[in-house]
């Protein structure tokens, strides 16, 4: 199937498409790769190893008469074809081998190759101790997806070669080693030891695995297999606490998917310095170790479990089911993603599973709308690793639930289970998934497809209600407001259920539901109902991909967020009242903030009282400081950091003071207050009060991932004319600093720049300049963040300097998308920052004025006491 067709550049959205970017597609096939065999020795004090690597090949065709690997500044000593050598060219990048002998269809070939690699730049990272972080652990690990295990062994480094594989490494004592497969041999060999792993089952180049260091083992098993954590020693609790659900979930998802889990074990291990969240290595996944949850943390962190989960679900759709290429990555992750919405239902609730969905699709609408629109499938690109994005995660899930919506569940499982069975131990691509579906259940979601994956967007309903009492006619008006000047093009076509509430007292509310084909840029839509509804939902269950804007009278509203059973509708519901901006929407938003029975509907409720622009909104808001759920008070402290008022500020002064159980409620108060002591305020608080206050929680409260003292650090953002928090920040920057505290200053140098004196500026862009030359993962991206922030042109060149120096295809994207949108900062010089102020102080008496008049409106219509 062809996306050719569908046009998605010419839609006002930004194109995914770099200069540079070009079609690529797996490389010819020489033969079958059926062994990978590497044996390493490491000399970790020198950040170096030597050893061969061996490739047991069956060729496809006769009459080849050279074979070209992937292999990226590693050292080649010599390379042998059946124990006889061959000559070979090696430019830093490929290998060419040079058969003295043409290969013959169906006689295998073992090609050996020695090789040396010294302070590798990627594919496998030496960690340890220095200087400036002496407590840090001696580690060794690999991370090979996209490509780059070519950067630590000369292989055929594309997803399309499955093979089985087999490591031996000798370490100092006493480190362990730990790899994809199972345990077959150890040896002691003096101060060193030798462990030699087995993966019996096929996979491809970049989920093999090579983890180091001193760990402490903590074993648990499932069904009779190894499960096992890795982690620092004294973090055993941790470990527990972070990641004892695994057994659980494996047999859940064995369950979901149909397919017994397919390897010997399951290892996870926890490592310093990993440069993403976690990554599936088969049968032994990676994990940051800054998942690793204390007991305070546990109080509202899911983002451990969920990555846990996420991880898990990779050894069946990534691992047992292979992509063939990178352009089909939303099958792995979408399924992935999907499966940390299918955890949470049944771990907690429907009600949460809804909830964490639309946060999903909220990440997703973001990239989309701020960054750029792509297909799904796309294999235009620069880097693979460019396509690991949002659209592939987080749009890939909802993908995936809207299939589950469309077949129901008695057919959605059947044809996940069908697409696992058939295609176990194989390659897939995305016509694969269609395939197993028809095949399964009898159903073409062909137009499915062909809307959400191989076309961008999504889209964006208006929808409008009005009642007609003399023929009792419920009338639906929709408008697709993505489809400018009538572009069929961006119409979407879809089956949309809508429902009419009724809620008698006490009772479960009754939904009356009709379907009806949404197809056109506006259509009307008109229901026979022997009584007026009391709240409308529209797609009910809320299972499509969209953005939804609700156009309906307050009564009907206010019963919405009362009455209706989807969480997401209450939600809709909330944001609606909030923009029609009376007293009447802000007591109704107040009185759910109190009273709705699910966490996640108050958060929403919260936020959505910071946007009206009445005093009454922060009486409302106050009250859910007490709330039980830590999540709730979160989002009222930073609700209460948009209000801005002298009261907010007192609200949350204390809460910085005496702090909370939440870490992350503590942050969220460190960087409000910055944020309210910004602007000017009637009995603005001297900015030396906070600035103390804020440099005691430095001084004072560092603990679990500095999460904490990242909020400090954010709130000394946010005064952006002030030289001493700019010295405190910096100071924060210097090495030394907790990675963690340091990264979240790096970013922060941006935010505090664009308030700065020109002296002040240059003293940021240089040490902006000296971090850019740090070659740490995570520092660049930290640098590219702070930089992309400012406006002044300076950061321009330090940005092209980064792009054109880092190893990294994410950072070099980064830092091209960056510019970009530091040329567009530039505009926004002093002149019009002052003007914004004005106009925010006009705002702010202006609200004061409309409570005024909303109290007095209030009580002339209400009855005489």
């Amino acid at each position: 199937m062809s996306n050719f067709y569908f046009d998605t550049e010419n839609n006002g959205h930004r194109s995914f498409e770099l200069p540079g970017a070009k079609p690529h597609y797996n490389p010819d096939r020489p033969g079958q790769v059926e062994h990978i065999f590497l044996d390493l020795s490491l000399d970790i004090s020198h950040q170096s190893y030597s050893g061969n690597c061996s490739i047991r090949l069956l060729p496809v065709r006769s009459g080849i008469e050279s074979l070209t690997l992937d292999a990226v500044n590693l050292n080649i000593k010599y390379v042998q074809v059946d124990e006889v050598e061959q000559e070979f060219d090696y430019d830093g990048e490929k290998l060419v081998i040079k058969l003295s002998s043409p290969t013959q269809i169906g006689k295998r070939i073992i090609i050996a190759i020695a090789y040396a690699v010294e302070k590798p730049q990627r594919g496998i990272y030496f960690i340890q101790p220095d200087k400036h972080y002496p407590k840090k652990p001696t580690q060794v690990w690999t991370q090979g997806e996209d490509e780059d295990s070519r950067f630590w062994f000369p292989c055929f480094d594309y997803p399309g070669q499955l093979s089985t594989s087999e490591i031996r490494v000798r370490v100092p004592k006493p480190l362990v080693a730990i790899s994809n497969g199972e345990l077959i041999r150890t040896e002691e060999d003096g101060k060193e030891k030798i462990y030699h792993w087995s993966q019996q089952q096929i996979h491809p180049t970049y989920l093999m695995t090579l983890a180091i260091g001193d760990f402490a083992e903590i074993s648990d098993e499932w069904q009779s297999k190894p499960v096992t954590y890795y982690v620092e020693k004294g973090r055993e609790e941790d470990a527990k606490r972070s990641m004892g659900k695994t057994p659980r979930m494996i047999e859940f998802l064995s369950e979901k998917y149909g397919y017994v889990y397919p390897f010997p074990k399951y290892a996870q291990v926890c490592v310093d310095d990993f440069i993403f969240g976690g990554m599936e290595n088969t049968s032994a996944t990676l994990l940051t170790d800054r998942c690793l949850l204390d007991e305070r943390a546990a109080l509202d962190n899911r983002n451990t479990e969920s990555l846990v989960v996420h991880e898990l679900a990779h050894q069946w759709f990534g691992d047992l089911l292979v992509i063939k290429h990178w352009s089909h990555a939303w099958i792995k992750e979408g399924m992935a993603s999907y499966s940390e919405v299918m955890w949470t239902e049944h771990e907690y609730s429907s009600q949460e599973a809804a909830y964490y969905r639309l946060l999903e699709a909220r990440s997703y609408f973001s990239e989309d709308s701020g960054r750029y629109r792509r297909p799904m499938v796309t294999h235009v690109y620069r880097e693979a690793i460019e396509l690991y994005d949002r659209h592939i995660y987080e749009k890939g899930s909802c993908v995936y639930h809207m299939i589950r919506a469309e077949l129901g569940d008695e057919l959605f499982w059947p044809a996940i289970h069908t697409f696992v069975q058939d295609n176990a131990h194989k390659t897939v691509e995305t016509i694969d998934l269609l395939r197993a579906i028809e095949k399964a259940t009898g159903r073409n979601l062909t137009f499915l497809f062909d809307q959400y994956v191989y076309r961008g967007g999504h889209p964006d309903f208006k929808v409008a209600y009005a009642w007609d009492g003399d023929a009792s006619l419920a009338k639906v008006t929709v408008t697709q407001t993505q489809a400018q000047n009538n572009n069929s093009k961006e119409l979407f076509d879809l089956r949309i259920p809508i429902g009419f509430g009724y809620s008698e007292s006490g009772e479960s509310p009754q939904l009356k539901t009709f379907t009806v084909r949404v197809n056109e840029r506006e259509q009307s839509f008109y229901f026979p109902l022997e009584t007026k509804p009391q709240f409308i939902s529209f797609d009910v269950g809320n299972n499509y991909l969209k953005t939804v804007t609700l156009e309906y009278p307050i009564p009907e509203l206010k019963a919405q967020l009362e009455f209706d059973p989807d969480p997401l509708s209450r939600i809709y519901a909330a944001e609606a009242l909030a923009k029609k901006g009376s007293l009447e929407a802000t007591k109704t938003l107040s009185a759910a903030l109190k009273n709705d029975p699910f966490w996640g509907v108050r958060v929403e409720v919260a936020k959505q009282l910071a946007e009206i622009k009445l005093d009454q909104a922060f009486d409302g808001l106050v009250v859910g400081l007490e709330d039980k759920s830590p999540y709730v008070r979160r989002a009222v402290v930073d609700a209460l950091a948009k209000i801005k008022t002298t009261e907010s500020y007192k609200a949350l002064k204390g809460l910085v003071q005496d702090g909370d159980r939440s870490y992350y409620v503590e942050s969220a108060a460190c960087r409000a207050i910055g944020a309210i002591a910004s602007v000017n305020l009637d009995e603005k608080p001297k900015e030396e009060k906070v600035l103390k206050l804020l440099k005691s929680v430095l001084e004072e409260r560092s603990g679990w991932n500095e999460v904490v003292r990242s909020g400090a650090i954010a709130g000394l953002a946010e005064l952006k004319t002030s030289e001493a928090a700019l010295n405190l920040l910096l100071e924060y920057t210097k090495p030394g600093v907790p990675q963690a505290l340091r990264l979240a200053t790096i970013r922060a140098l941006g935010k505090i720049s664009v308030g700065q004196t020109p002296v002040n500026l240059e003293r940021i862009l240089e040490r902006l300049g000296e971090l850019a030359k740090e070659s740490f993962f995570l520092t660049q991206v930290a640098v590219v963040t702070a930089l992309g922030q400012m406006e002044t042109p300076k950061a321009i060149g330090i940005l092209r300097s980064l792009a054109d120096q880092t190893p990294d295809g994410r950072v070099r994207r980064y830092a091209d998308e960056e510019i970009t949108r530091v040329q567009s900062n530039i505009g926004t010089d002093n002149a019009l920052r002052t003007l914004r102020e004005e106009l925010d102080q006009l705002k702010q008496q202006n609200q004061e004025l409309r409570s005024r008049l909303e109290n007095l409106e209030a009580k002339s219509q209400s009855p005489a006491s």
